[in-house]
């Protein structure tokens, strides 16, 4: 898979999801969820209308600057929903989102990091190996969620 995005591809992970908490909001659910190697943690705001899941299942995680296959940043003059015909990252997966990686803060153990990225108000938190999460040190992303 990462040779299909090129230098697009910023993470990716194998998640199962450990909590689920519709308590708030009546269309979103706070997941939180352990990667398979228990080094990574997420918390993550997702929409259940569009991307129903529960606890006990396992999501692949992928965060991108790009949609494109070859790692071209084509999104930004003609928007990644008007690329017609044209095969995408998006077409893998069941959830996709764009947002904002807006704040990261060092790990109390200094080996870690935490990354905070805002889609449109839905909330997702990573932590784990500063070496796993420091190529997110970027302004915008897409999230691609699938089962």
């Amino acid at each position: 898979m990462a040779n299909l995005a090129g230098d697009a591809q910023l993470f990716e992970e194998n998640f199962v999801v450990t909590a689920y908490d519709q308590s708030k909001y009546a269309r979103v659910a706070r997941i939180t969820a352990n990667s398979n190697d228990n080094q990574t943690q997420m918390t993550l705001d997702i929409n259940i209308e569009l991307f129903p899941c529960a606890v006990d299942e396992t999501l692949t995680v992928v965060l991108a600057s790009s949609l494109s296959l070859d790692g071209s940043k084509g999104e930004e003059e003609k928007g990644w929903r008007d690329v017609k015909g044209e095969s995408s990252l998006a077409d893998m997966y069941d959830y996709v989102c764009h947002g904002k990686i807006y704040k990261f803060e060092d790990g109390k153990d200094g080996q870690t990091i935490k990354a905070y990225v805002s889609f449109g108000g839905l909330l997702m938190m990573l932590e784990g190996p500063y070496k796993k999460l420091t190529p997110l040190r970027v302004d915008n992303t897409y999230l691609l969620v699938k089962k």
